[in-house]
């Protein structure tokens, strides 16, 4: 299982790194997603990184503003999160995937949820 942290309060503008560690020590998965699902809301793909290799995705709203990285030395992989908006306010969640590169961004594909971390973005 995938535990999320990292999450809080943060002003419009500001940044956030959340992290994502697997609960063994290691990831046995091909890619690590980070979804976020606002109140009332579907739970969204933001990025993905495939754990071995260099396939990188992002959704379109966060491109340029959210950073996906990995750490091998760590087993983390996290999600650098700049300029912030209110919009951004969710729990934020990540997960594993053995699914193709096509189903990157298509939540059924993953497993291994862990809890979330919440962020949220206010003045």
């Amino acid at each position: 299982q995938l535990q999320a942290s990292g999450g809080g309060l943060v002003h419009p503008g500001g940044s956030l790194r959340l992290s994502c560690a697997a609960s063994g020590g290691t990831f046995n998965t091909r890619f690590v997603g980070w979804f976020r699902q606002a109140p009332g809301e579907e739970r969204n793909f933001m990025a993905a990184i495939a754990w071995r290799g260099g396939g990188i995705y992002y959704a379109d709203s966060v491109k340029g503003r959210f950073t996906i990285s990995r750490d091998y030395t760590k087993n983390t992989v996290y999600l650098q999160m700049n300029s912030l908006k209110p919009e951004d306010t969710a729990v934020y969640y990540c997960a594993g995937s053995n699914g193709i590169v096509g189903v990157v961004r298509i939540s059924t594909y993953y497993d291994s949820w862990g809890q979330g971390t919440l962020v949220t973005v206010s003045s």
